[in-house]
């Protein structure tokens, strides 16, 4: 016969309750630490020695970001099905955001950084890589995300290590103006996606303008003349941080990128143009100080974090614009 609550000791009913409340702290101490978003740069991607090897920043970047999802306080989370990490989403979306803005990275090194032109041979470390980034970043299960994350790290170490080595010259990274705009151009529609979706936190009628400018352009299914967007309240915090965590690593590779595409970028007088793109990547990752992220209306009464976080998403993204079409002039 099992014992009723109310006739247990009282000393027992105590010890029971502060045994509750102590997992209680325990979990919200936890949640509170992995929640945590990382510094505005990481010391490891820009270390203060340097080798002189052209691209070698840009690579020691994107490794250090995905040392960082791997090895974070709680490690990589977007795939957990335990408490505590299980009942957390807004660091799981500023990972995935972040695991983006690697991918797309990866791609270009894989398709232009590592080539010298379209029928070279590509590097085969590179072809690991992004195919292990682009892994699901929700499995838990065999192969884990977890793995696939180590194995793209590996794979860039091996391409990090050819670059600086002396012996073989199989590792190559070409700092062209053509090779940067290829990835710019991933990096403008990346942020265009995430303008738009932190915008219609509050919903919005927007006219469709996805042929304009082309009278015999066509689209596979009609849509009607004006579009109503609106993110779901469920998902507005998903959105939010995830942006954050895209221009957050986005803003570690700017940053590499000015490094190692200098030359470049001086002789088509640029520089100033990347660093005005750092500069609101910066101020989009501003500490938040707010609890909890607010969706009030644009003029309303509560602030709207993500329309601020919007304004400065398409600040960057107006910059990038001004960065390739400068980079295309001769």
């Amino acid at each position: 016969m099992g014992i009723r609550l109310r006739d247990m000791p009282r000393e027992l009913k105590l010890t029971i309750v502060g045994v509750i409340a102590l997992l209680v702290l325990v979990q919200l101490f936890f949640c509170w630490r992995w929640s945590r978003e990382p510094p505005l740069y990481l010391e490891a991607a820009l270390p203060s020695e340097i080798p002189a090897v052209t691209g070698y920043v840009t690579v020691n970047a994107l490794i250090e970001t995905v040392d960082w999802l791997l090895d974070k306080p709680g490690g990589y989370l977007g795939n957990d099905i335990y408490p505590p990490s299980v009942w957390l989403d807004n660091m799981p979306s500023f990972e995935f955001g972040a695991l983006v803005q690697a991918r797309d990275l990866a791609r270009v090194l894989r398709n232009d950084y590592s080539r010298s032109q379209t029928q070279s041979t590509e590097h085969a470390a590179l072809r690991s890589a992004e195919e292990a980034l682009n892994h699901r970043p929700d499995q838990w299960i065999y192969p884990s995300t977890q793995r696939r994350l180590r194995e793209a790290q590996d794979a860039l170490g091996e391409y990090r290590s050819g670059l600086v080595s002396l012996e073989t010259a199989d590792a190559q990274f070409y700092a062209r103006a053509d090779n940067l705009r290829e990835w710019l151009a991933l990096v403008e529609r990346r942020l265009g996606n995430l303008s738009q979706s932190l915008s219609a936190s509050v919903g919005q009628t927007r006219i469709n303008t996805d042929l304009a400018g082309e009278p015999a352009a066509q689209a596979s299914t009609p849509r009607e003349s004006s579009i109503l967007v609106k993110t779901s309240w469920l998902e507005l915090d998903n959105v939010f941080f995830e942006a954050r965590g895209s221009a957050w690593a986005l803003l570690q590779f700017m940053a590499a990128a000015q490094v190692d595409f200098d030359g470049v970028l001086r002789d088509k007088n640029a520089v100033v143009s990347l660093q005005q793109v750092v500069r609101e990547l910066e101020a989009a990752l501003e500490p938040i100080q707010s609890p909890m992220i607010l969706n009030g209306s644009g003029y309303g009464f509560f602030a709207n974090h993500s329309l601020v976080l919007a304004s400065y998403i398409s600040r960057a993204h107006s910059a990038v614009i001004d960065l390739r079409e400068l980079l295309a002039q001769g």
